[in-house]
């Protein structure tokens, strides 16, 4: 078979520079394979984990499903539509030249430097963004990494994935359904908290999932097909909607409280997709969060950016900017769309300009803050604005930090 190289744009990086492995077109699992689909979505997450690497012909470096792949090092190359078809037996990953090769040849290349990475030491009180358990489990198994961690940060929607859960489902399936709901999150936490070193917490940023996202893990729920989900019903407003939602919030902290005690206290909430302080006040009182629950703020929006300050003073513990979304919106650039990958500048001024506004702004109210960064922007985030209280990463990006830091 002649080879042929064909060209990409690497979303993820991964941990070799050359890897070899035979494709799988299946979307089901198969270990230590090549995945090869058009898109990354929550449906394919099986078969995402037991992969080697991702072919993709769409998305871009900061979707919900390279998050992922980024935290488990799991390589993403995104190739043109037209060529995907060809990927087919035997490939070679070249993610230096980000390229794949197909036919003869190939064969795991020799083992290169890392990129060089900032110094771990501008992370501040650093935030791992997770995946799954064995993400804890495996900063914690470093005690260079777990010194440095003082908090692991989980999507509400990442822990159904991982746990076969199907969130909407449950919570349109009656009472005992939204129960076993609570009762199933409930034990999920106490497993990730188990694997937490003392002085670390978990914080959950309650279910954001968006209609095209929900409409592939969700069975038996009709879904709204929205036109454009990023911008609907989602995150804080859709929980503010939710009769069900805080019944399955209030049996799961519940169910934590009965099982540890006062260490339920290591789990914090955080409300996700919000635009102003009038949301965040009314949300609490509708999911029926005692104050001395805490419950944060995610600002990734520009209206949350404009309202830093007035949600500090409607009593978020806490604040978490999220720059992946926040460029999207400030940019008018889908952070999912290839198209406009160039667009989508995560260093861009305005960009720059509403973190530099949301940090300082929590920083008068005293409120702590985080801001996530990714590790190729994180020296640049830290030469050009105030400093938050640490910085949030992807748990990959972090363990190839504290790699560096262990040799020098």
């Amino acid at each position: 078979m002649t080879e042929r190289r064909i060209r990409g744009v690497l979303l993820t990086p991964g941990p070799e520079p050359v890897l070899r492995g035979p494709c799988n077109r299946t979307g089901r699992p198969s270990e230590g394979s090549i995945l090869v689909v058009a898109s990354l979505s929550p449906n394919l997450y099986d078969a995402v984990l037991a992969a080697r690497a991702v072919i993709c012909s769409r998305g871009g470096s900061t979707g919900h499903m390279q998050s992922i792949c980024r935290a488990k090092r799991i390589p993403v190359l995104r190739v043109d539509p037209a060529d995907l078809d060809e990927l087919v037996g035997v490939v070679t990953l070249d993610l230096e030249a980000q390229s794949v090769t197909i036919g003869a040849g190939g064969g795991t290349g020799p083992a290169a430097a890392p990129a060089s990475l900032p110094s771990p030491d501008l992370l501040g009180s650093a935030c791992a963004v997770i995946a799954d358990v064995e993400d804890v489990r495996t900063v914690n198994a470093d005690d260079v990494g777990a010194a440095r961690v003082e908090s692991f940060f989980l999507r509400e929607e990442f822990l159904c994935l991982a746990a076969g859960l199907s969130p909407i489902d449950a919570l349109h399936g009656g009472a005992a359904a939204v129960d076993a709901y609570g009762r199933a999150v409930a034990g999920q936490l106490q497993t990730y908290m188990a694997a937490l070193r003392p002085g670390q917490r978990l914080i959950l940023r309650m279910l954001d999932l968006r209609s095209d996202d929900a409409a592939r893990i969700t069975e038996r729920t009709p879904i709204h097909n929205e036109p454009n989900p990023d911008m609907g019903l989602h995150g804080t407003r859709w929980l503010l909607r939710s009769a069900a939602y805080p019944r399955a919030l209030h049996v799961a902290l519940e169910t934590l409280r009965a099982r540890l005690g006062a260490g339920a206290g290591r789990v914090s909430l955080s409300a996700p997709f919000l635009n102003d302080a009038e949301e965040f006040a009314r949300l609490r009182p509708h999911l029926g969060l005692p104050a001395e629950t805490p419950l944060s703020a995610f600002i990734e929006t520009p209206a949350a950016v404009h309202a830093t300050s007035a949600i500090c003073a409607a009593g978020a513990d806490e604040l978490f900017i999220g720059t992946k979304d926040l460029v999207q919106f400030y940019l008018a650039a889908d952070r999912s769309n290839h198209l406009v990958a160039e667009s989508y500048r995560t260093r861009h001024p305005a960009v720059l300009d509403g973190l530099r506004r949301a940090v300082a702004d929590a920083r008068a109210a005293r409120t702590p803050v985080r801001l996530f960064a990714l590790a190729a922007d994180l020296r640049h985030y830290a030469e050009r604005l105030p400093s938050p209280t640490g910085y949030m990463m992807c748990v990959g990006e972090l363990r190839q930090l504290f790699a560096d830091l262990a040799r020098i």
